[in-house]
């Protein structure tokens, strides 16, 4: 199932498709602009980060997924693609430019923008009626957020991602890495040439019980 906003974009030849993305980048540059410290990168991340960062999903298991800072929803427009019917796709950001816009633009069912922080994820989720997430991904910039900042967020993604889920992170330092390992038993990483600027990937995973 896609969203609304993937099918109008499917139409239109190439002129319409660069000028939406030309638009695009103006919002998404201008919310690096207002708050540097909260978004990792001037452009949005490559279709090859998008692709190999979600690789590892299990969508047909999928109940719940969140991200962390999704900007103008370069990821959000993928995960919707994969997602199931019943499933769930809750965004977080503290950017109010970031969620008005992809409220305005992604007009889909399982589709959730909330206007807060990452560290305070189990609120926000119970707000929505929902427990706890199969994955989390993040591209919040963990080596410039507010001191301790970084060590609650991960601690808040470690209680509330089920046993047996991730937490996905694409970065530009190790920072998520060390901060992920405080908590999480295993954490895979990866690395992706073809971005702007290349990125190290991370999926930090939650052993399922027993």
């Amino acid at each position: 199932m896609q969203s609304e906003d993937l099918a109008i974009g499917s139409r239109g030849g190439w002129r319409a498709r660069w000028q939406r993305y030309g638009a695009q980048c103006a919002v998404f540059f201008r919310g690096f602009v207002e708050h540097p410290r909260m978004v990792g990168s001037i452009i949005p991340s490559s279709r090859f980060t998008v692709r190999k960062m979600l690789e590892p999903v299990d969508w047909g298991k999928c109940e719940v997924f969140v991200e962390y800072g999704p900007g103008i929803g370069t990821f959000c427009r993928p995960v919707l693609d994969r997602l199931r019917g019943d499933a769930a796709l809750v965004v977080i950001d503290t950017n109010p430019l970031y969620i008005d816009y992809l409220t305005k633009t992604i007009r889909d069912p399982r589709f959730h923008a909330v206007l807060g922080s990452a560290e305070h994820v189990e609120q926000h989720l119970a707000e929505l009626g929902l427990s706890d997430a199969d994955y989390i991904l993040s591209g919040l910039p963990f080596s410039t957020l507010p001191a301790g900042v970084a060590t609650k967020i991960a601690e808040a993604t470690y209680k509330v991602i089920k046993p047996g889920g991730a937490f996905l992170a694409y970065q530009f330092s190790s920072a998520v890495r060390d901060e992920s390992a405080k908590f999480f038993e295993r954490i895979d990483a990866g690395f992706e040439w073809l971005n702007i600027l290349p990125c190290k990937l991370y999926w930090a995973w939650k052993e399922p019980k027993g």
